[in-house]
């Protein structure tokens, strides 16, 4: 099967081809959605059986690179359109490949009647076939292609329905924004290439190659450097603080997109990205402990925005900021296997959740329609008692929320202990450890209530529909529930791969799979790590007692949430009215968006009006006119001479004979 790795990336571009091409002229919605989710149903089943083989394998020979054609070659330097199959690559293909196939399922049924439903699958067949390029290439500059393609998707599919200014803007942002992150990735690139190139003579960006001369990094300020920019480029894809703002905004595509974006494909890029060059980062305390603290900060800030938001998705795009600030912090601390863990976790509630949320969507506009009325069918405030019409999105549902609030025994608990654990006990940031696990600790509780909030104004409670909008609420459509009954029980049973050691344990020495599987990825940064006396903290009591403490406090949040939402839904207001200033401040996103407008876009406008208004009207545009004006008044003198009548000619020309005579006579 590692032969038929090229096959993975193709597929989805084929689908993307044909739905671009001819989709126009098929136009039959059935054909189109099959193309372009039998697509990636095939990558998944190529993925599945590189899985399958790989596992065959023993730990240390789970690295194969398959080279298609050599791209670019140069002196020694040679850049291969070629596949790195290793336990993490494996992973990532089967995220983007398994839960893409079910987006691409779900959006059949939620598009359907969409004008320019083949050029929503031509796009969503592009975004798969960028990730997977970007999660399978073998080089940094693959990786880029990918990196570039999914930003490129993200602009596209955020900004499908064009003709809304609200969504053309938000692709925009999308795309701008990223590009700065961009940058940062380039110059990480060119900087350790050229670093290895002229230090050591070794002229590569193979990550295979990269890794086997990692010792040739010597710790300093090159590395870091090299790993600041990297990671400058990360927080632009995975909308990290300061270039967050973008993921937010990006709600303006089609819910299945907001699904693929947030759970399987461009925010995980970043994240991906640092663990798959785990053996530069290690290398650098400064990078660690700014990605750690980076981290901490998005978790906690974005959780703070997303218990005062309304709209339902916005909700759970704070709530993505904040869990992929988690992964970031695991980055940070050293705990590479926890950030995959959890992104992998993440995938499958957030997934859920998203497609969930579109259920709900799906079933107000209907409601709504029929009622003629304009009320928003994304607001929270029209919702309630919604689980009695929906029964199928309410438990899916429900089921995915218990998983992100990190209750024991759902895949989320796991995940997200292990990144507090690690944020504690690492040996990389001594005293500034508790400060991450507090901040870590907090967002976790924010996260439990405002989740739990948005569950009980959506589905419990009396109903703020209208008695007749009420009455034609309806469940979604087998095509829509079955990839939430699949994401569901994914987030219940799928973070029992990676049980922690100490409770694993008490389940009758239950082994940690997960962290076995990634060993040999991550198995440099151990190395490392323990070859330079760096030493964590080994207590199991201690270990014991933080997990209780992190549950206790996501049961405290989901507490206080049932509280002011079931037992005294008046409450909120009462607090709001008291606190006016505080609730908008949250409600607004502590005004980041205005102090960016201020500080970056209004004077990048005004700079930019300079350069039209005074530097090409006036300079350039009056230069060229200046010469044309010259010419004019010339040629405005000139046509005097040109009279069309042949007396004046001859006139002139015996002038001219006289006068070329009186200066051969008179000098």
């Amino acid at each position: 099967m590692f032969d038929l790795v090229w096959l993975i990336p193709l597929c989805p571009l084929i689908g993307s081809v044909i739905n671009g091409l001819l989709g126009k002229k098929i136009k039959n919605e059935t054909v189109i959605g099959a193309i372009a989710a039998g697509s990636v149903f095939a990558s998944f089943m190529v993925a599945c059986g590189i899985l399958f083989q790989l596992l065959s394998l023993p730990g240390e020979e789970r690295v194969i690179q398959k080279t298609i054609f050599t791209w670019i070659q140069s002196g020694t330097f040679k850049a291969d359109i070629g596949f790195l199959i290793d336990p993490l690559s494996a992973t990532m293909l089967m995220i983007v490949t398994g839960i893409g196939f079910l987006i691409h399922l779900y959006s059949i049924g939620y598009m359907h009647g969409e004008e320019g439903f083949y050029r929503y699958f031509c796009y969503l067949n592009l975004f798969t076939f960028s990730m997977l390029c970007l999660v399978s290439g073998n080089n940094l500059l693959l990786m880029f292609i990918g990196w570039e393609g999914v930003g490129l998707c993200s602009y596209l599919l955020i900004g499908y329905y064009f003709h809304k200014k609200s969504a053309g803007d938000a692709g925009k942002k999308a795309f701008v924004m990223n590009r700065v992150g961009d940058f940062g990735f380039l110059l990480g690139l060119f900087t350790l290439f050229y670093y290895l190139g002229t230090n050591h003579n070794v002229w590569t960006i193979n990550f295979v190659e990269l890794a086997k001369n990692a010792d040739l990094l010597v710790p300093g300020a090159v590395v870091t450097t090299v790993c600041l920019c990297f990671f400058l480029g990360a927080t632009g894809k995975s909308a990290q603080i300061p270039l967050y703002t973008w993921l937010p905004d990006a709600m303006e595509g089609p819910t299945p997109v907001s699904a693929l974006i947030h759970a399987a494909t461009m925010v995980t890029a970043g994240v991906y990205m640092i663990a798959r060059m785990n053996f530069i980062f290690i290398k650098s305390p400064t990078a660690l402990l700014v990605i750690a603290c980076v981290g901490a900060a998005t978790a906690l800030f974005a959780a703070t925005i997303g218990t005062a938001q309304n709209d339902i998705k916005r909700v759970l795009a704070y709530s993505t900021v904040s869990q992929l600030g988690y992964m970031f912090l695991a980055m940070g601390v050293g705990a590479f296997t926890a950030g995959v863990f959890h992104l992998m976790t993440h995938a499958f509630f957030k997934a859920c959740l998203f497609l969930g949320s579109g259920s709900v969507i799906h079933g107000m506009h209907h409601a709504l329609h029929h009622e003629h009325s304009e009320a928003d069918p994304q607001d929270m405030r029209n919702m309630g008692g919604l689980r009695k019409k929906m029964p199928i999105t309410f438990m899916t549902f429900l089921l995915a929320t218990i998983a992100i609030a990190g209750i024991p025994g759902f895949a989320g608990f796991f995940s997200k202990d292990e990144i507090l654990w690690q944020a504690f006990a690492n040996p990389h940031h001594h005293a500034v450890n508790y400060v991450l696990w507090g901040a870590g600790a907090v967002a976790a509780g924010l996260t439990a209530f405002y989740m739990f909030r948005l569950v009980f104004m959506t589905f419990f409670g009396e109903t703020r529909l209208s008695e007749k909008a009420f009455h034609h609420l309806h469940e979604s459509p087998w095509v829509i529930t079955v990839p939430l009954v699949c994401l569901a029980t994914l987030s219940v049973f799928g973070g029992w791969i990676g049980v922690p050691k100490v409770l694993g344990e008490v389940l009758g020495e239950m082994p940690n799979y997960f962290e076995h599987w990634l060993e040999p990825v991550f198995a440099y940064s151990t190395h490392y790590t323990e070859a330079h006396g760096a030493h964590g903290i080994h207590s199991v009591a201690l270990e014991w007692g933080l997990m209780g403490t992190s549950v206790l406090i996501a049961c405290g949040g989901i507490g206080l949430a049932y509280a002011l939402y079931i037992v005294a839904p008046g409450f909120p207001e009462k607090f709001t009215s008291t606190f006016p200033a505080l609730h908008r401040a949250v409600y607004n996103k502590w005004y980041v968006d205005e102090i960016y407008d201020f500080a970056f876009v209004n004077p990048c406008k005004a700079f930019g009006n300079f350069l039209w208004k005074g530097f090409d009207v006036l300079v350039v545009d009056g230069a060229v006119n200046g010469v044309a004006a010259v010419v004019r008044g010339f040629s405005g003198i000139l046509r005097y001479v040109q009279t069309g009548f042949v007396h004046n000619y001859a006139f002139t020309m015996v002038f001219g004979v006289a006068l070329i005579v009186a200066v051969y006579i008179f000098r």
